[in-house]
């Protein structure tokens, strides 16, 4: 019976993902205070719930950025009875992240996030009513979901106004207005806020901030959830990193000795185990330190102020010095005599002073490293800094447990030597590679111009190029010893990082690097892209005859044809007998700008779209408002859909079950699914096998 109920849900499993609507938001709104006079001005508070993984985007945007998400937008409807104050501002924690695609900085909110417009109320009864335009993403699985809210504000007393209210009267209006064609008035942001923070808000909205940030936090940590990939990536780096620490000048010559001092113990094993766990607990308390220690404003702070930055940039520079070998960072010798004194009165407390110790002794070493991992994993968040520190710990313990309970293994350990110090200054070489990304970032958010993407892959390509010739024995720096020959791994390792350094180089004239698109400047930094000087683009093998609707609106990528109208798209290919390819895309889906840079740019994927598909783009966000002719209600929410965007949103969910973007589908000439819609995947090859198996099924 189990078995027949497993392969049940076997069965309609595909059927489950393959009609889904999300809707990961809620709205709530209502005024400030339940009872104001005539002429006072009062706060009407949005708040929106998000899942845990998702973000909404603030309602300022990004005026150095051309194109960009789609922001959150209030439209109150006019009405005599109010008066708008100002314009609508975020109250809750904003982040600041620069995304690559868009090519500059966008402003997101966690849940609960919450806006307040200011409003004059000008008569009894007033009657506040509008619309909220949003968009919901998420880094989990590269869905990118359009919202829109009707809301009305209920629950407001309005007494008449009494001989001594003069207050308020004079508050100037401060909000960009503009007038649509459906007679509604837009509040929109004119000028960006980056990192906005409680104690920035004015004073007046002080009750307000002060109660956004009672808002209880996120339980879940998002990277645990939203990128769980990514926290297994970052715990292999932190593992690997652990056993890089093993071989520095600190660590290594220490592990024979302390091994021997268990193994001549009564019960030394077990104690070797306690001593390693003692360790591994060490960590862990500095990684959960630093994840109370750092709110989820520290994020914000660490990722758009120069301080931090700078601050960061300039420790990472000063270790790689040292590791270098210009000079030595050492901490107190009375710091680490005290707890060598408290390790030798034996028992529990003794192998716990005996690891913390340890820890001090080899800072000097391990600091760096562990810096670098406390910084990658800042911003807020509890999960990743405490298993950062339990992976490289662990890495770091292992060692002593197993030697201790095989001690003959110590025989095949390699002596100390000058080997030790080559692995310190390979680490101080890229240290100062690390220090430049830092810098970077104040860069990019300060335009100064000091790091564009040709100056960063310079030094870069300096960097790599001196470990380089550092592996086959051209350079030599203070503590090197002197070397007679060049061993096999040395030669792999300059052949390894020499290749790197190639591949960097036609970066200098403007090459995608896609593989360091994440550490690098945007291209847009950089002065001379010889791709950009190139004007000629792909044409399609079939070129469109007839005239395109919207082509004046909507452009296909990298010199691709199609339609913008899922009538005339359907049409065409009846005529020419081609199968359909559907992109349900957005103006502001940075997954779907990613597919088409990363996916679809691929040969074997841009001849298929080319050649074997009539291709139908269908923008679920844009605002471009159809003739009144054209407008319908929609039989899923019962809402008129006047633009080209809410129909296009309207008929995903409706004829295809789905509301996320990027969401591509593949139809014959009636509309009708061939095979199962494909949404946000990286890979060409299995991009590649959805179209073929498209292609099949037509």
């Amino acid at each position: 019976m189990k078995s027949f109920f497993a392969l049940v849900v076997w069965l309609l499993l595909p059927l489950a993902t393959f009609a889904q609507i999300i809707k990961p938001a809620t709205w709530t709104y209502k005024p400030a205070k339940s009872s104001v006079k005539v002429g006072e001005i009062v706060e009407l508070r949005f708040t929106v719930t998000i899942q845990a993984g998702y973000h909404v985007f603030s309602s300022d945007i990004n005026p150095k950025m051309d194109g960009g998400p789609l922001p959150t937008a209030f439209t109150f409807t006019p009405n005599a009875t109010y008066e708008l104050i100002g314009k609508v501002r975020p109250t809750s924690k904003v982040e600041t992240k620069y995304e690559e695609v868009f090519e500059g900085d966008v402003y997101l909110m966690h849940g609960p996030a919450q806006f307040v417009q200011k409003v004059k109320i000008l008569k009894e009864n007033p009657v506040i009513a509008g619309n909220i335009d949003y968009q919901v993403c998420t880094d989990r699985d590269g869905q990118c979901i359009p919202g829109n809210e009707d809301f009305s504000i209920s629950g407001l007393v309005v007494s008449p106004p009494t001989t001594t209210s003069t207050a308020v009267a004079s508050v100037p209006q401060t909000a960009s207005v503009a007038t649509s064609p459906t007679s509604q008035t837009t509040v929109a942001a004119t000028s960006p806020a980056p990192a906005l923070t409680a104690t920035e808000a004015s004073a007046s909205a002080e009750p307000t901030v002060k109660e956004a940030l009672k808002e209880p936090e996120q339980a879940l940590d998002e990277s645990a959830t939203a990128s769980g990939g990514s926290l297994w990536g970052f715990m292999l780096a932190a593992f690997l990193s652990g056993l890089v620490a093993l071989l520095t000048p600190c660590v290594f010559p220490i592990i024979p000795a302390t091994v021997s001092f268990f193994t001549n113990q009564q019960g030394g094993q077990w104690k070797a185990l306690l001593y390693g766990a003692f360790i591994i607990g060490i960590y862990v308390l500095i990684g959960t330190v630093v994840s109370r220690v750092n709110g989820p404003a520290f994020a914000n702070f660490v990722s758009t102020h120069w301080l931090p930055n700078i601050l960061f940039f300039a420790i990472f520079f000063v270790f790689g010095l040292s590791f270098l070998g210009l000079f030595e960072i050492v901490l107190p010798n009375s710091l680490i005599n005290k707890a060598d004194e408290r390790s030798e009165k034996g028992g529990i407390a003794g192998i716990f002073f005996m690891a913390f110790t340890l820890v001090l002794v080899s800072f000097s070493c391990t600091g760096p490293i562990v810096g670098s991992l406390l910084v990658a994993s800042a911003g807020g968040e509890v999960i990743k800094p405490i298993l950062g520190m339990a992976a490289f710990s662990s890495a770091f313990a292992v060692p002593f447990t197993l030697f201790a309970a095989f001690p003959q293994w110590l025989k095949n350990l390699p002596r100390s030597g000058g080997w030790l110090n080559s692995v310190k200054v390979v680490l101080g070489f890229l240290e100062l590679a690390l220090a430049l990304k830092f810098l970077s970032v104040a860069d990019q958010v300060y335009h100064w111009h000091l790091l564009d993407r040709e100056v960063f892959l310079s030094l870069w390509v300096v960097i790599f190029a001196l470990i380089g010739f550092y592996f086959l024995g051209k350079l030599r720096l203070p503590h090197d010893s002197e070397v007679k020959y060049i061993s096999v791994q040395k030669l792999l390792l300059a052949i390894v990082t020499f290749s790197f350094v190639v591949y960097m180089i036609p970066g200098l004239w403007g090459a995608p690097l896609k593989a360091l698109s994440g550490y690098l400047p945007p291209e847009t930094s950089q002065d001379f892209n010889i791709s950009q000087q190139s004007t000629g683009s792909l044409e399609s093998a079939n070129s469109i005859s007839e005239r395109i609707k919207y082509a004046n609106l909507f452009h296909f990528p990298r010199g691709l044809q199609g339609f913008f109208d899922y009538k005339q798209g359907l049409a065409y290919a009846k005529k020419v007998n081609k199968p359909v390819f559907i992109d349900f895309t957005g103006h502001g889906c940075v997954n779907c700008r990613e597919m088409e840079a990363r996916v679809w740019s691929d040969p074997a994927v841009m001849s298929r779209l080319q050649n074997d598909f009539v291709l139908i783009a269908l923008y679920v966000d844009d605002k471009t408002e159809l003739p009144e002719s054209d407008w319908y209600t929609s039989t899923y929410d019962q809402k008129v859909k006047k633009t080209i965007g809410g129909q296009n949103a309207d008929l995903q969910i409706t004829k295809y079950n789905n509301n996320a973007q990027p969401h591509y589908c593949l139809v014959n000439s009636d509309g009708k699914l061939l095979v199962a819609p494909k949404n946000y995947d990286r890979s060409v090859e299995n991009f590649v096998a959805f179209l073929e198996s498209g292609k099949a099924k037509f």
